[in-house]
């Protein structure tokens, strides 16, 4: 039997696709990036922590795993549950991460149950897999939604700690077969945030036969209680959050070049 690792299951998800979503989380992530804000995904293996519970105004720490096994057949059924809200909605359910990508057997199996069913489903990647993985889920996947960075590999290899040769490649061929793809951009202050990176990805988009729309999602530090707990060091510790109207003038440009862009999913 097909089992995965998963770390958490959030539902009424609304920023992870169309409509009222289930979002599904995948332990186990090859990329580093220095602005993760999900570092509890990124080890596949299930992990111990601990954190802080009050009883009678006393703090224990209390210990607990990150992650759990469970069968494809399991999670189809937990899923299944959201049906309702799924279908009102428009909605459907989102494989994320972690990369989900690294687990592709076990996520295939999942897509499969679910696409008999009828349900919408989408895949959050990075594309940093073969595309021979990837191919293999086009069947059974209603949404690609993939992460773009920035176009310069050795700035891409810098903060991430690995090429976007592979993920780019991944990208123009979901292209040339018309895959629906919703692009996002995570906007990371000494990474991506000036004019050059911007204009950069903005050509690479305008190349693309695919895309649906664009998300530029503002840097946030929300994650760092997260880092603590785990003791991981955060490299962007000391950058402020950037707000909406921060990305306005690039949420402009795209308008201007006739891409479908919205700000924060």
């Amino acid at each position: 039997m097909e089992k995965g690792v998963v770390f958490d299951i959030k539902r009424f998800a609304v920023n992870d696709g169309p409509g009222i979503r289930t979002a599904v989380f995948l332990k186990g992530c090859p990329l580093r990036c220095q602005w993760c804000h999900n570092p509890e995904g990124l080890c596949k293996e299930i992990e111990q922590s601990t954190k802080s519970v009050k009883v009678d105004g006393v703090a224990y720490a209390m210990p607990y795993n990150i992650g759990y096994e469970i069968s494809a057949e399991d999670l189809a059924k937990e899923i299944v549950k959201d049906r309702i809200f799924m279908e009102e909605s428009g909605g459907g359910v989102t494989f994320s991460g972690g990369e989900p990508m690294l687990q592709h057997q076990f996520l295939q199996k999942v897509l499969e149950k679910l696409h008999r069913k009828g349900i919408h489903t989408a895949v959050d990647t990075s594309g940093l897999t073969a595309w021979e993985n990837l191919e293999s889920i086009i069947p059974f996947t209603s949404l690609f939604l993939y992460d773009l960075k920035c176009i310069d590999e050795e700035k891409h290899r810098r903060f991430t700690g690995v090429s976007n040769g592979i993920i780019l490649d991944n990208l123009r061929k979901l292209s040339e077969r018309r895959i629906p793809v919703q692009i996002r951009i995570p906007v990371i202050p000494t990474f991506n945030y000036n004019d050059e990176e911007m204009n950069s990805i903005l050509s690479f988009i305008g190349s693309l036969k695919n895309v649906e729309r664009v998300d530029l999602l503002p840097y946030h530090t929300i994650a760092q209680s997260k880092y603590e707990r785990l003791g991981i060091s955060n490299p962007l510790f000391e950058e402020k959050s950037l707000k909406n109207e921060d990305l306005q003038s690039y949420f402009t440009q795209f308008q201007e070049r006739g891409v479908k862009v919205s700000i924060g999913g």
